[in-house]
Protein backbone atom coordinates (compact mmCIF):
# COMPACT_ATOMS: atom_id res chain seq x y z
CA UNK A 1 0.00 0.00 0.00
CA UNK A 2 1.45 3.50 -1.53
CA UNK A 3 0.44 6.59 -0.01
CA UNK A 4 1.53 9.88 -1.53
CA UNK A 5 4.53 11.37 1.08
CA UNK A 6 3.22 15.22 0.04
CA UNK A 7 0.07 14.44 2.29
CA UNK A 8 -0.74 14.05 5.67
CA UNK A 9 -0.60 10.39 5.92
CA UNK A 10 -3.93 8.75 8.06
CA UNK A 11 -4.24 5.11 8.79
CA UNK A 12 -7.73 3.52 9.73
CA UNK A 13 -7.96 0.76 11.80
CA UNK A 14 -11.75 -0.09 11.30
CA UNK A 15 -13.14 -3.68 10.48
CA UNK A 16 -16.20 -2.10 9.14
CA UNK A 17 -15.73 -2.61 5.27
CA UNK A 18 -18.90 0.34 4.48
CA UNK A 19 -17.56 2.65 7.25
CA UNK A 20 -13.55 2.13 5.96
CA UNK A 21 -14.78 2.87 1.83
CA UNK A 22 -16.47 6.01 3.35
CA UNK A 23 -13.90 7.24 5.78
CA UNK A 24 -11.03 6.72 2.52
CA UNK A 25 -13.50 8.97 0.57
CA UNK A 26 -14.02 12.05 2.29
CA UNK A 27 -10.51 11.84 4.06
CA UNK A 28 -8.96 11.29 0.50
CA UNK A 29 -11.32 14.34 -0.66
CA UNK A 30 -10.06 16.57 2.42
CA UNK A 31 -6.34 16.47 0.83
CA UNK A 32 -5.48 13.00 3.30
CA UNK A 33 -3.39 9.97 2.12
CA UNK A 34 -4.74 7.08 3.37
CA UNK A 35 -4.13 3.29 4.80
CA UNK A 36 -6.26 1.34 5.72
CA UNK A 37 -6.53 -1.89 8.36
CA UNK A 38 -9.71 -4.78 9.62
CA UNK A 39 -7.94 -5.83 12.37
CA UNK A 40 -6.22 -5.00 15.40
CA UNK A 41 -3.13 -7.09 14.32
CA UNK A 42 -2.54 -5.93 10.97
CA UNK A 43 -3.34 -2.44 12.49
CA UNK A 44 -0.33 -3.06 14.71
CA UNK A 45 2.03 -4.42 11.49
CA UNK A 46 1.04 -1.20 9.71
CA UNK A 47 2.11 1.06 12.76
CA UNK A 48 5.33 -1.08 13.80
CA UNK A 49 6.45 -0.69 9.68
CA UNK A 50 5.06 3.02 9.09
CA UNK A 51 3.95 5.71 11.59
CA UNK A 52 1.20 7.94 10.58
CA UNK A 53 0.31 11.39 10.80
CA UNK A 54 -2.96 10.30 13.00
CA UNK A 55 -4.79 6.75 13.65
CA UNK A 56 -8.66 6.50 13.36
CA UNK A 57 -8.88 3.66 15.60
CA UNK A 58 -12.50 1.80 15.96
CA UNK A 59 -12.42 0.25 19.91
CA UNK A 60 -14.19 -3.14 18.67
CA UNK A 61 -12.02 -4.91 16.46
CA UNK A 62 -12.41 -8.56 15.98
CA UNK A 63 -9.60 -9.85 17.44
CA UNK A 64 -8.56 -7.83 20.39
CA UNK A 65 -9.95 -4.20 21.55
CA UNK A 66 -9.00 -0.68 20.48
CA UNK A 67 -7.39 -0.38 23.95
CA UNK A 68 -5.16 -3.00 23.71
CA UNK A 69 -4.22 -1.53 20.47
CA UNK A 70 -3.42 1.76 22.24
CA UNK A 71 -1.51 0.44 25.08
CA UNK A 72 0.79 -1.41 22.51
CA UNK A 73 1.21 1.90 20.35
CA UNK A 74 1.79 3.95 23.55
CA UNK A 75 4.82 1.92 24.44
CA UNK A 76 6.92 3.39 21.11
CA UNK A 77 4.84 6.27 19.57
CA UNK A 78 3.16 9.77 20.65
CA UNK A 79 1.04 9.37 17.61
CA UNK A 80 -2.21 11.18 17.75
CA UNK A 81 -5.38 8.62 17.88
CA UNK A 82 -8.68 9.20 17.03
CA UNK A 83 -10.77 6.65 18.57
CA UNK A 84 -14.30 5.32 16.84
CA UNK A 85 -17.01 4.10 19.56
CA UNK A 86 -20.73 3.10 19.79
CA UNK A 87 -23.60 4.99 22.54
CA UNK A 88 -22.86 1.33 24.35
CA UNK A 89 -19.08 1.49 24.45
CA UNK A 90 -18.76 4.59 27.00
CA UNK A 91 -16.95 2.50 29.57
CA UNK A 92 -14.57 1.43 26.36
CA UNK A 93 -14.14 4.99 25.21
CA UNK A 94 -13.05 6.22 29.01
CA UNK A 95 -10.79 3.46 29.23
CA UNK A 96 -9.18 4.33 25.51
CA UNK A 97 -9.32 7.83 26.57
CA UNK A 98 -6.68 6.68 29.59
CA UNK A 99 -4.91 4.42 28.02
CA UNK A 100 -3.78 6.99 25.97
CA UNK A 101 -6.07 8.04 22.87
CA UNK A 102 -6.18 12.19 22.05
CA UNK A 103 -10.34 12.44 20.97
CA UNK A 104 -13.21 10.19 20.09
CA UNK A 105 -15.84 10.44 18.14
CA UNK A 106 -19.71 8.39 18.58
CA UNK A 107 -20.92 6.43 15.80
CA UNK A 108 -22.72 7.77 13.94
CA UNK A 109 -20.78 10.83 12.98
CA UNK A 110 -21.09 13.51 10.25
CA UNK A 111 -17.55 14.11 8.00
CA UNK A 112 -17.57 17.89 8.97
CA UNK A 113 -16.86 16.64 12.57
CA UNK A 114 -14.47 14.03 11.88
CA UNK A 115 -12.56 16.20 9.79
CA UNK A 116 -12.32 19.29 12.28
CA UNK A 117 -10.88 16.57 14.98
CA UNK A 118 -8.01 16.10 12.80
CA UNK A 119 -7.13 19.18 11.98
CA UNK A 120 -7.42 20.11 15.68
CA UNK A 121 -5.03 17.24 16.62
CA UNK A 122 -2.57 18.49 14.11
CA UNK A 123 -2.61 21.38 14.90
CA UNK A 124 -1.39 20.08 18.21
CA UNK A 125 1.50 18.07 16.20
CA UNK A 126 2.80 20.80 13.96
CA UNK A 127 6.47 22.01 15.21
CA UNK A 128 6.61 25.34 16.48
CA UNK A 129 7.82 26.98 19.14
CA UNK A 130 6.45 26.67 22.44
CA UNK A 131 4.13 29.68 23.54
CA UNK A 132 4.09 30.37 26.54
CA UNK A 133 1.19 32.93 26.25
CA UNK A 134 -2.09 32.01 25.48
CA UNK A 135 -5.55 34.48 24.62
CA UNK A 136 -9.40 33.13 24.82
CA UNK A 137 -11.91 35.83 24.32
CA UNK A 138 -11.45 38.45 26.59
CA UNK A 139 -8.85 36.41 28.65
CA UNK A 140 -5.33 35.97 28.17
CA UNK A 141 -2.72 33.07 30.48
CA UNK A 142 0.55 34.01 30.07
CA UNK A 143 2.00 30.48 31.61
CA UNK A 144 5.48 31.60 32.28
CA UNK A 145 4.39 33.83 35.10
CA UNK A 146 2.10 32.60 36.01
CA UNK A 147 -0.74 35.29 35.22
CA UNK A 148 -3.96 35.30 34.39
CA UNK A 149 -6.19 38.31 33.11
CA UNK A 150 -9.42 39.33 32.17
CA UNK A 151 -9.87 41.92 29.47
CA UNK A 152 -6.97 43.47 30.96
CA UNK A 153 -7.93 42.92 34.78
CA UNK A 154 -5.33 40.54 36.85
CA UNK A 155 -7.01 37.66 38.57
CA UNK A 156 -6.70 36.07 41.65
CA UNK A 157 -6.91 32.00 40.95
CA UNK A 158 -6.23 29.26 43.64
CA UNK A 159 -3.13 27.31 43.50
CA UNK A 160 -5.57 24.33 42.41
CA UNK A 161 -7.20 26.57 39.54
CA UNK A 162 -4.44 27.59 37.95
CA UNK A 163 -3.04 24.23 37.98
CA UNK A 164 -6.42 22.97 36.36
CA UNK A 165 -6.25 25.46 34.07
CA UNK A 166 -3.02 25.43 33.03
CA UNK A 167 -3.49 21.26 32.64
CA UNK A 168 -6.31 21.91 30.25
CA UNK A 169 -3.99 24.77 28.03
CA UNK A 170 -1.47 22.27 27.60
CA UNK A 171 -3.69 19.48 26.72
CA UNK A 172 -5.61 22.08 24.53
CA UNK A 173 -8.46 19.92 21.94
CA UNK A 174 -7.45 16.87 23.48
CA UNK A 175 -10.33 15.23 25.85
CA UNK A 176 -9.01 14.49 29.48
CA UNK A 177 -10.60 11.65 31.28
CA UNK A 178 -12.20 12.65 35.38
CA UNK A 179 -9.58 10.00 36.36
CA UNK A 180 -6.72 11.56 34.52
CA UNK A 181 -7.06 15.10 35.63
CA UNK A 182 -7.82 13.97 39.07
CA UNK A 183 -4.76 11.49 39.14
CA UNK A 184 -2.84 14.39 37.44
CA UNK A 185 -3.55 17.25 40.28
CA UNK A 186 -4.77 15.41 43.45
CA UNK A 187 -2.39 11.70 43.17
CA UNK A 188 -3.51 8.30 41.92
CA UNK A 189 -5.88 8.35 45.46
CA UNK A 190 -8.14 10.78 44.42
CA UNK A 191 -9.16 9.03 41.53
CA UNK A 192 -12.91 8.21 42.13
CA UNK A 193 -13.31 11.90 43.82
CA UNK A 194 -14.93 13.53 40.75
CA UNK A 195 -16.73 15.70 42.84
CA UNK A 196 -13.28 17.71 43.86
CA UNK A 197 -13.45 18.38 39.59
CA UNK A 198 -16.82 19.20 39.37
CA UNK A 199 -16.30 22.03 41.85
CA UNK A 200 -13.47 23.58 40.44
CA UNK A 201 -13.99 23.20 37.09
CA UNK A 202 -17.26 25.54 38.35
CA UNK A 203 -15.19 27.72 39.98
CA UNK A 204 -12.91 28.51 37.18
CA UNK A 205 -15.75 28.88 34.42
CA UNK A 206 -17.27 31.59 36.61
CA UNK A 207 -13.79 33.42 36.21
CA UNK A 208 -12.76 32.65 32.49
CA UNK A 209 -15.92 31.99 31.00
CA UNK A 210 -18.37 34.72 29.36
CA UNK A 211 -21.70 32.24 29.60
CA UNK A 212 -21.48 30.08 32.62
CA UNK A 213 -24.86 28.60 31.13
CA UNK A 214 -23.37 27.43 27.77
CA UNK A 215 -19.44 27.26 28.33
CA UNK A 216 -17.32 28.42 24.94
CA UNK A 217 -13.73 26.96 25.86
CA UNK A 218 -13.94 24.93 29.31
CA UNK A 219 -16.50 21.84 27.56
CA UNK A 220 -17.82 19.10 29.11
CA UNK A 221 -17.42 15.27 27.44
CA UNK A 222 -20.70 14.13 29.10
CA UNK A 223 -19.98 11.27 31.27
CA UNK A 224 -16.00 11.29 29.85
CA UNK A 225 -14.41 14.27 31.17
CA UNK A 226 -13.52 17.67 30.06
CA UNK A 227 -11.75 19.56 26.92
CA UNK A 228 -10.45 22.98 27.13
CA UNK A 229 -11.25 24.04 23.21
CA UNK A 230 -8.68 26.40 20.72
CA UNK A 231 -10.57 26.95 18.21
CA UNK A 232 -11.54 30.56 19.40
CA UNK A 233 -8.14 30.63 21.36
CA UNK A 234 -4.86 31.42 19.87
CA UNK A 235 -1.05 31.55 21.13
CA UNK A 236 0.42 34.87 21.04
Amino acid sequence: MTTDPTKPEILVIEDEVQLRRLLRLSLEEAGYAVREAETAKSGLHELVHHIPDVVILDLGLPDASGETVLRRLREWSPVPVLILSVFSQEGSKVAGLDAGADDYLTKPFGCSELLARLRALQRRIKPAVAASRFKFGSVEVDLAHRRVRRAGHLLKLTAMEYALLQLLITHRDKVLTHRQILRELWGPNAEGQTHYLRTYMLRLRRKLEEDLDTPRYFQTESGVGYRFTSEPAEAV
